[in-house]
């Protein structure tokens, strides 16, 4: 196995490590949550802690799904163009993924610097920069993901064609699916 190879999957592994903690603590918190005004005396940051795990499942989680190439694509409308504008077009989709990401991670950086000194109303020790730090960190997370599955991108351009991750997940075989339609057409 490459060091290549080896560094990708280590990368995408500290990414799942990364969700599956945030997750974990999110669940303890909405618990604890529960639990505490079951009981009637509930947490008075609660939702609001449990607001911020919510948003950093959520942007560490696109990082993973990108990692994964699982992310909101039309694998498909791609897999139906010629290889020959497959490559181009799947690397102008990447580039444009990517400079959103680098907009996002840029933009969103300016607004931690306007948090500077701000922290969480029920938790005003915890600063509003570490929540907020989620969307560029994940930003730079995300990147990286897709700069590491670039070769696996352009191989399935140049290849025979992209997988469909939600045909895979529903369990129909994407290329039974290209047979069946290609045989109904001719």
């Amino acid at each position: 196995m490459s060091t290549f190879i080896k560094l990708r999957n280590a990368y995408f592994a500290f990414l799942e490590g990364i969700v599956v903690f945030l997750v974990i603590a999110l669940a303890v918190v909405v618990t604890l949550g529960f639990v505490t005004r079951y009981l009637g005396s509930p947490l008075s940051w609660y939702d609001e802690l449990a607001a911020a795990l919510l948003a950093w499942v959520t942007y560490y989680g696109t990082a993973l799904a990108a990692a994964k190439g699982a992310h909101i694509t039309c694998p498909s409308v791609l897999n139906m163009c010629p290889p020959s504008i497959r490559v181009p077009i799947a690397l102008l989709a990447e580039a444009i993924t990517i400079g959103f990401f680098v907009f996002l991670g840029l933009a969103s950086y300016q607004v931690m610097l306007i948090l500077q000194d701000v922290g969480m109303v029920s938790l005003p020790e915890v600063s509003m920069q570490l929540v907020h730090s989620a969307i560029p960190v994940a930003s730079v997370l995300f990147i990286l993901a897709e700069l590491l599955r670039l070769p696996d991108v352009i191989k399935s351009a140049q290849g025979r064609g992209f997988i469909d991750h939600e045909l895979e997940e529903a369990g129909i075989d994407a290329e039974e699916v290209a047979t069946v339609s290609t045989h109904q057409r001719g």
